[in-house]
């Protein structure tokens, strides 16, 4: 929305009364952006999102353009006489939004762990008495998957010990620049010596991925997995491999928090609702989210819908205070951050009584929801009808033009529809997932890789993992492509049920 401006008659009877000696009756909007017209009371809501780093979607374009938060604003007592002005606003990393809720233009604001981190602790020097309080958890990984270390597709490059002597980029300050360097020195390599690390933004790295000007791209949510969807790219290595949890937040200015309780609640109510439309219909929402933020559905599905890499939970937990912790300790050895900030000081940071107040007014249960299992992939096998008990032995398939994914008990049992949909002249099958065998991680096949024995068939994120486990059993490891080679030259029956 514009904002409010006098119109010109009303400016110039301003200047007429001043004139006269009235200046007090010609009001300005006050410090906290609320005003009085006409007896209406504005108040502004200024949000911020990034749309297409979509662990946000369901705290930011969901609730946009579903017009959640309009249904959940208060419109009685002190609220009884209010218009509301909501000004929504998407940028593409976490810095911006600090500027600008510094400079009072923004009152919540959504981003990632390190980020957060930087926004929290300058508010602490630069707020003038005002802070930003950590009020509720979008996306999170609590192992880091999402972050990823990326190749020029037709690359040599296979680890990141081959980086040496190379140059490799990352948003500087990022939780994909706090997991490169981890992830470099548990490899021995030395960031500083056996490579040249240059800053740039997802929308350049990818750019530089695609003409093979780089060596290697690090980014975060969704970057890793879109570069390498849209086929310019290959991952090396996920930030799941570090183990260091990630996670991106909803931030609110505490003044205005203090002022409009009632309106923060509301937003969290309005968040509570688009994370259930999520679960409850996690197809028809990647669906709309792909139109809002331009990241293609099975990329949002990837991350957030059933054995998603990112899970849905609001609540603040302690995964969440670890993933600050280890923000506050890298932004530190990156001097980004001084010794005054004490890891120790995180759980300081964070107010969950809004999203306390705006479960209960739901009613819902906080402990119950913050101790809820992430969704998995469940329900009924598309080729044999059994059901779905091993969702890390699953697979699934979303054909293009279809609203629905059909999921498998088994990779067996996807390649068996694959053959049917081969057979019936279905040639395009979409996309097809598969899910790490030991950890779960939702995987696109065809960057995966597989060990077949007899029947069953194991995919893995890495190749190293998967020929460790082969060895155990004198298996192959095979690309997708290979497995699918495979599996047409063996009997119908194994592509039968099981």
């Amino acid at each position: 929305m514009n904002k409010q401006q006098i119109p010109r008659r009303g400016l110039v009877y301003c200047l007429l009364l001043i004139s006269l000696g009235f200046a007090g009756a010609c009001s300005k909007t006050s410090a906290n952006n609320s005003g009085n017209t006409a007896n209406k009371k504005v108040i502004r809501i200024a949000i911020a999102t990034q749309d297409q780093t979509i662990n946000t979607a369901t705290g930011g374009s969901v609730i946009r353009e579903e017009k959640l938060l309009e249904k959940y604003l208060p419109k009685t007592g002190k609220y009884a006489n209010v218009e509301y002005n909501i000004e929504w606003s998407s940028y593409t990393s976490g810095p911006p939004i600090t500027n600008k809720m510094l400079a009072n233009q923004i009152d919540i604001g959504m981003m990632g762990d390190f980020p957060a981190t930087i926004n929290m602790t300058t508010f602490q020097k630069k707020g003038n008495g005002v802070k930003t309080l950590y009020i509720a958890t979008l996306g999170y990984s609590p192992t880091g998957a999402g972050n990823a270390v990326l190749v020029p597709k037709d690359s040599p490059v296979k680890t990141l010990a081959d980086l040496k002597g190379k140059e490799v980029s990352v948003p500087f300050g990022s939780a994909a620049h706090g997991m490169l360097l981890k992830a470099l020195k548990n490899e021995g390599v030395n960031a500083e010596k056996d490579l040249t690390l240059v800053s740039q933004a997802p929308e350049v790295g990818g750019s530089n991925l695609k003409t093979n000007q780089i060596a290697a791209h690090a980014n975060f949510v969704p970057f890793g997995e879109l570069f390498a969807y849209r086929g310019f790219a290959r991952k090396i290595f996920d930030g799941a491999q570090t183990g260091t949890p990630t996670f991106h937040g909803v931030l609110v200015r505490s003044d205005f928090a203090k002022e409009n309780p009632e309106i923060v609640t509301a937003y969290l109510k309005a968040l509570l609702t688009a994370n259930k439309m999520f679960q409850e219909q996690p197809e028809a929402v990647a669906t709309k989210v792909e139109k809002w933020s331009s990241v293609e559905r099975e990329v949002v599905y990837m991350f957030l819908g059933p054995s998603g890499l990112q899970q849905l939970n609001p609540a603040i937990a302690q995964v969440n205070f670890d993933a600050l912790k280890n923000s506050v300790v890298t932004l530190k050895q990156l001097g980004k951050l001084d010794d005054s900030v004490n890891p120790e000081d995180v759980t300081k940071w964070a107010d969950d009584s809004y999203l306390r107040q705006a479960m209960q007014e739901m009613g819902l249960d906080y402990d119950k929801v913050a101790k809820a299992k992430a969704l998995v992939v469940s329900g009924k096998d598309a080729q044999t009808n059994e059901e779905i008990a091993k969702p890390k032995m699953a697979a699934q398939i979303w054909l293009e033009g279809e609203d629905k994914v059909m999921s498998f008990a088994s990779i067996t049992n996807m390649m068996a529809m694959l053959q049917k949909l081969k057979a019936e002249g279905k040639e395009t099958a979409g996309v097809i997932f598969v899910h790490d065998r030991d950890r779960g991680w939702k995987l696109f096949a065809e960057n995966s890789f597989f060990v077949q024995n007899g029947k069953e068939i194991s995919a893995f994120l890495t190749e190293q993992e998967a020929q460790t486990f082969a060895n155990k059993s004198g298996a192959k490891v095979a690309n997708f492509q290979g497995l699918q080679q495979s599996i047409a030259q063996k009997t119908p029956m194994l592509l039968g049920a099981n």
